[in-house]
């Protein structure tokens, strides 16, 4: 069984364009992991049409982690967070925790209400280790939680310097 989480993130006074170039941009993601005090990241971001493609690779340390997520990650924890936006408000996102046995998976969407940008995102969470997986999932979806809330207050402020 997996842990699935539904996060709504909100962009005022934006449109879906705007947004949708925000998290396009290598600038904006480079913020992000700055803002999280990643010890290293890696951005990739291509565009082919509509398609665009990102993949960030973030490190971190593990330093205020569950005892018994310690031991299974180590010192460092590395995720790989890969969006696949096949339009302007639709993406398929992924997250990896490389070498461990650990997977998020889910969709993102843009949705422009009224004045502002609503970015829903559904992931679920499956780590497939014995007895404490469902504990490391659950510490999962939460660190994912807290990286997607760090991401809108850089956006919210990246989009109110743009204007």
């Amino acid at each position: 069984m997996a842990t699935a989480f539904d996060v709504v993130l909100r962009y005022p006074d934006s449109t879906v364009q705007q947004v949708h170039d925000m998290l396009a941009d290598p600038g904006f993601r480079e913020q992000v992991c700055a803002f999280q005090g990643d010890l290293r990241h890696l951005v990739r971001i291509e565009r082919a049409g509509e398609r665009l493609e990102v993949e960030v690779e973030r490190v971190q340390s593990s330093n205020g982690v569950p005892s018994v997520a310690k031991s299974f990650v180590g010192d460092e924890i590395t995720f790989v967070q890969r969006e696949d936006w096949s339009s302007l408000t639709k993406a398929n996102v992924w997250i990896d925790i490389p070498g461990k046995p650990g997977r998020a998976s889910g969709t993102a969407t843009l949705t422009q209400v009224r004045d502002a940008v609503e970015q829903h995102i559904q992931m679920s969470v499956k780590v497939s280790v014995p007895l404490v997986g469902r504990s490391i999932e659950t510490m999962v979806a939460e660190l994912i939680q807290h990286a997607l809330r760090a991401e809108n207050h850089v956006g919210e402020k990246w989009l109110a310097q743009s204007r």
